[in-house]
């Protein structure tokens, strides 16, 4: 399973550092032939990858500082309040995850271009943040649920009041849920070509995805090598804290 889900990537790094005369021949060699870095290099100087990068950036870290800013009260709405139809309210959260992007964009960009907002990467992170604020408030909850109703009680006694306990103690200990909520609106922006495409239509604030699509040849997979580096090396520095935060339960 290893092998069959990680030949993609390796073919995508193989195919950027051989000439391409190498990758387009049939059958296909499966090692390298030759070194050739023209294809990365180009991507620099021919086209603006840098920049791309650089607004897939903003658009990603808007998501994320929204996603968390609401994910935390929703999270303690739903965990700690109890309310006349808060169990319902917390399945219609989770339902909106079940509508495909596809269904939305239309009304979603006809609303955009009421306010004036298309061609605008903060605008671009609202609308992911819009699609991942449900997901971080139910991870967030399940944080919440896990610690004991008596820790928070202690808090009170000492003469917390809600604000502080959630500061003092809720969110200390959900630290990892929290790294979890951000690194899953991290990549919903990072990862997006739909929504990206449908509200920025000026290439000079291109996002990386879309970027990628107007390429040809070896630049590609080149480009494809860049872009995957960021979430990878993030991934791979917090995937600790990651598998628990998506983990973590009553």
């Amino acid at each position: 399973m290893c092998v069959i889900a990680l030949f993609p990537v390796y073919w995508m790094v193989l195919s950027t550092f051989q000439p391409e005369k190498f990758s387009l021949v049939y059958p296909p060699s499966l090692l390298p032939r030759g070194f050739n870095s023209s294809a990365i290099t180009s991507l620099f100087t021919k086209q603006p990858i840098a920049a791309w990068l650089g607004h897939s950036f903003i658009a990603s870290g808007v998501t994320v500082a929204i996603t968390l800013l609401l994910s935390v009260p929703g999270g303690y709405l739903l965990s700690r309040s109890r309310w006349h139809g808060s169990g319902v309210f917390g399945l219609l959260l989770l339902f909106t995850q079940l509508l495909p992007g596809a269904m939305v964009v239309v009304p979603e960009l006809e609303w955009y271009r009421t306010l004036h907002w298309t061609n605008n990467l903060f605008a671009l992170g609202v609308v992911y943040a819009a699609f991942n604020v449900p997901l971080g408030s139910w991870i967030v909850k399940s944080s919440f649920d896990s610690i004991p109703h008596e820790v928070v009680e202690a808090c009170f006694v000492d003469g917390c009041s809600q604000f502080g306990s959630l500061r003092r103690i809720l969110l200390p200990l959900s630290r990892p849920a929290l790294v979890a909520v951000l690194f899953v609106a991290f990549f919903a922006g990072w990862n997006d070509y739909l929504f990206a495409s449908a509200f920025i239509t000026d290439r000079s604030l291109y996002t990386a995805g879309l970027g990628i699509w107007e390429l040809g040849g070896n630049q590609v997979v080149a480009a494809g090598v860049i872009f995957s580096l960021p979430p990878v090396i993030l991934y791979m520095a917090f995937q600790r804290h990651i598998a628990r935060g998506l983990t973590v339960g009553p």
